[in-house]
């Protein structure tokens, strides 16, 4: 299969490679050490990445986004995941579940997202449901012509500089196979709705920089006209886009991890031991050897996945597996720059050990490790049931 790059994409690479290197990465060490973006800075990148026209560059063009398909957005996603989450967010995917806004919701969500002139969060975690999504009890209940909805969620990225959350409620049971499911329909709300409380959320030790909110629902109301897409239906609009996303996390993660193999490698060249560079001693050789290899082995599992998405044949196991290996070979990678470098690698004077400590979170969030193995294997014993 020939993943050589067309003059188009070779040309929007370099663009966006030279971007994030002038423009993003200056500012990772002081974002890092203050666990904050400036609003000017914010409002800078946005600008940049709207004239530049990669802002909302995974949306269809029919609603004026860039329109690109999957196997270049995954190269776009290589190049930011070159700079941190922090930073690289105000260049914005919107979640892609918001083109199932309908009449109103187009013009007060979609399109003003896909300008940049508004923000949204996708709120389905809870203290008690992570890996287990049917499991949150954020409810709405039908009250007339509106639903009144409680519960709480968390770990809801960007929340604080979100103007409405995609949230998820369970709205109603049915009955599967002899067993009670919950029913569950996404809604749009906006912030400030009264009953709607965003905090934040703990401290994480991954992306400074880059929050997690907490969000509480008390007797919140809000109109059935800020259902997205169908009642009781919530789960299957989100898993249209699920997939996507995680081919798209593993695509960051191929860029992050070629940026601490590079920095590895280069330390590796020019530190001296015993009179000789720590690079000429197997020990390092091969750790060098070793990530080169696996993060080869990640851009084409990447490419490959993006490409079956774009001619509509992945399945979620290969979006499973592309996030898995990439997400997996980013910590290995990082760990062994750490490794290399030494008593260094832990000194947050050098990037690396930002790298270490940001590479964890990977995999975690958009589905744990475990999850994806879960996914991949059903789907490989479903083949001989």
């Amino acid at each position: 299969m020939d993943f050589s790059l067309t003059h188009e994409q070779d040309m929007l690479v370099s663009t966006l490679r030279n971007f994030v290197e002038k423009e993003l990465q200056p500012h990772e060490f002081t974002v890092d050490r203050a666990d904050k973006v400036s609003p000017e800075l914010a409002a800078s990148i946005r600008k940049q990445a709207i004239e530049l026209g990669f802002y909302a560059f995974n949306m269809p063009e029919s609603v004026g986004g860039a329109g690109l398909d999957h196997v270049t957005q995954a190269l776009v996603e290589r190049e930011l995941g070159r700079t941190s989450w922090a930073l690289h967010v105000f260049v914005a995917r919107p979640s892609k579940i918001l083109m199932a806004c309908k009449d109103e919701q187009i013009e007060r969500y979609l399109l003003p997202t896909v300008r940049g002139e508004r923000v949204d969060c996708f709120a389905l975690t809870e203290p008690g449901a992570g890996s287990d999504a049917m499991g949150i009890r954020t409810r709405a209940v039908r009250d007339g012509h509106d639903y009144v909805i409680n519960g709480s969620k968390h770990f809801i990225s960007h929340a604080e500089n979100a103007d409405y959350v995609i949230l998820f409620a369970v709205t109603g049971e049915e009955e599967v196979r002899g067993r009670m499911r919950k029913q569950v329909t996404c809604f749009l709300i906006d912030k400030g709705t009264p009953g709607m409380t965003v905090r934040p959320g703990p401290h994480c030790t991954s992306l400074r920089g880059y929050h997690q909110a907490e969000i509480f629902f008390t007797d919140c109301r809000v109109s059935a006209s800020q259902i997205l897409g169908e009642v009781h239906r919530g789960f299957e609009l989100a898993n249209e886009w699920l997939g996507a996303g995680r081919v798209m996390v593993a695509a960051n993660n191929v860029g992050r991890a070629q940026c601490a193999f590079d920095m590895a490698a280069e330390w590796a060249a020019t530190r001296q031991q015993f009179g000789k560079r720590i690079g000429e001693f197997q020990g390092t050789s091969f750790k060098l050897a070793d990530m080169a290899t696996e993060i080869r082995a990640s851009e084409l599992i990447t490419l490959y996945t993006a490409d079956k998405l774009d001619k509509g044949t992945m399945t979620d196991g290969d979006a499973a597996l592309a996030k898995l290996f990439a997400t997996e070979t980013l910590g290995r990678v990082t760990d062994h720059a750490v490794q290399i470098y030494g008593g260094m690698g832990l000194m947050d004077e050098l990037p690396v050990e930002r790298f270490w400590r940001d590479a964890r979170i990977e995999r975690i969030w958009e589905g744990t490790s475990e999850i994806q193995r879960h996914i991949l294997s059903k789907e490989i014993l479903r083949r001989y049931s």
